[in-house]
C-alpha cells in the first residue's frame, strides 16, 4: 500500500493544475500515468447539479461508445422461445427463462448485463433484492428491458454503457482503457459527456454539470472542460 501511496503521490504531481483541461489535453496526461504493467480502466465521473433524492431529476441511461470500452462483457438474457435463440445466436453468454431466475435468485450474479424480454417480468420483478444494489437489475429505461434482444446483445457485445448517479448527484461510467490510442479515449469521453449532458431533466435548475473529471484506475484525477 505504501508503494502505491508513493506512485501515486508522483503522479499527482504532473498535475500542474486544477484548471480543467480540453479533453484532447487531459487525456495525453492521463496518458503519462501509465506506468503500470495492467490495462488499467479509464472512468469519466460527472458531478451534476441534481437533488438525487427527487424522483424527477434521476439521470440514468445507456450509450454505444464509439470504441467500446475494451473489455468483453460477460452477458446474462432470461427469455423464452424464439427471443431465447436470437440471444444466443448473437452472443449472449448465459440464456434461460424460470430456471435461470431460480438460480440468479440463490446469489448466482458471474455476469455483467442483465437482459430480460417484457414478458419475463413477472419472474425477474422479484431478483431486484438480489440485482439491484448490483446495478444489474434490467430497466427499461435503460434498454435492458425489450424484445429487440438480438440488437441489444449485439450492442453491449460492442461496448454498450449504463450508468445512472448516484446518492452524492455524480454518474460514473468506464469509458475505454487507458492502453487505448489517445483519439478514441477523446472520441469515447466525448460522447459520453455530451449524451449525458442531453439527459438533463426538466426539474433540475442552474448548472446541470458543475465538473466532470476523467482517471484511471490507479491514476489521480484530470478534470475536463465541460
Amino acid at each position: 500500500m505504501a508503494k502505491r501511496s508513493k506512485r501515486y503521490k508522483n503522479e499527482a504531481k504532473k498535475v500542474k493544475s486544477d484548471d480543467p483541461l480540453s479533453v484532447a489535453d487531459a487525456v495525453e496526461l492521463l496518458k503519462k500515468f501509465d506506468s503500470l504493467k495492467f490495462n488499467q480502466s479509464v472512468e469519466v465521473a460527472m458531478r451534476l447539479g441534481i437533488d438525487a433524492k427527487q424522483a424527477d431529476q434521476l439521470v440514468r441511461g445507456s450509450i454505444v461508445l464509439p470504441h467500446g470500452i475494451g473489455k468483453a462483457l460477460r452477458i446474462c438474457v432470461i427469455a423464452k422461445g424464439d427471443k431465447a435463440e436470437e440471444a444466443k445466436s448473437n452472443g449472449a453468454d448465459t440464456v434461460g427463462d424460470a430456471d435461470l431466475v431460480a438460480k440468479i435468485k440463490d446469489g448466482w450474479t458471474d455476469f455483467d448485463v442483465c437482459i430480460a424480454t417484457p414478458d419475463m417480468m413477472g419472474l425477474v420483478g422479484p431478483l431486484g433484492k438480489v440485482l439491484g444494489p448490483r446495478g444489474l437489475m434490467p430497466s427499461p429505461r435503460a434498454g435492458t428491458v425489450t424484445m429487440d434482444v438480438a440488437k441489444t446483445v449485439t450492442e453491449y457485445k460492442a461496448g454498450k454503457v449504463e450508468f445512472r448517479n448516484d446518492k452524492s448527484g455524480i454518474v460514473h461510467a468506464i469509458v475505454g482503457k487507458i492502453k487505448f490510442e489517445k483519439q478514441q479515449l477523446v472520441e469515447n469521453i466525448e460522447a459520453f459527456v455530451q449524451h449525458v449532458q442531453q439527459l438533463k431533466p426538466p426539474a433540475v435548475k442552474g448548472v446541470y454539470v458543475k465538473s466532470v473529471t476523467i482517471s484511471a484506475t490507479m491514476s489521480p484525477g484530470v478534470k475536463i472542460v465541460c
